[in-house]
């Protein structure tokens, strides 16, 4: 997301009277908070580059502000998880990290996998399927827990691919 709409995106709020907006892209969550006291709080959250350039120019959204509303806040946020990539679901059902509970998990944080390894099990309609690692690198993060129900492009693991 571009500077210019950033700003546009807070002088919209700021007429609007609106009291939040959230706005998430691919790389890029914004969050406008505007409390009682109508001074506008603007949280950037971003995977990309265009964080570096909402921070060199937070003087450019102060001078957005208007005279009865104070300048915002600008606040940004780089997720330490930047550097790792996301292993998602590629299908709706149940997560298991064995075949079965007496079995040890496919997978423990600080395990190398490898394009073809199987990392863990979903169950879609009576039917297990194994998810093969798509990446080479060593597992950081396992986010869902063993045996609870997953949706489409869910976040599963964090690889770290170095």
């Amino acid at each position: 997301m571009k500077l210019n709409e950033i700003q546009d995106l807070i002088k919209f709020v700021a007429k609007s009277g609106v009291s939040e907006v959230e706005l998430e892209t691919k790389d890029v969550k914004i969050v406008i908070k505007t409390p009682a006291g109508r001074k506008e709080q603007v949280f950037v959250q971003s995977t990309a580059p265009v964080a570096q350039s909402v921070i060199q120019s937070a003087p450019a959204v102060q001078q957005l502000a208007s005279t009865d509303v104070k300048a915002p806040e600008v606040k940004v946020v780089v997720s330490e998880d930047a550097n790792y990539i996301t292993v998602k679901s590629p299908m709706i059902g149940t997560f298991y990290r064995s075949s079965s509970p007496d079995k040890p998990s496919f997978v423990n944080v600080g395990d190398e996998v490898a394009n073809g390894k199987v990392i863990c099990i979903i169950e879609a309609m009576k039917l297990f399927n194994e998810i093969e690692s798509e990446v080479k690198g060593k597992i950081v993060k396992v986010l869902v827990n063993d045996a609870t129900p997953v949706e489409y492009d869910q976040p599963l693991f964090l690889v770290d691919p170095s």
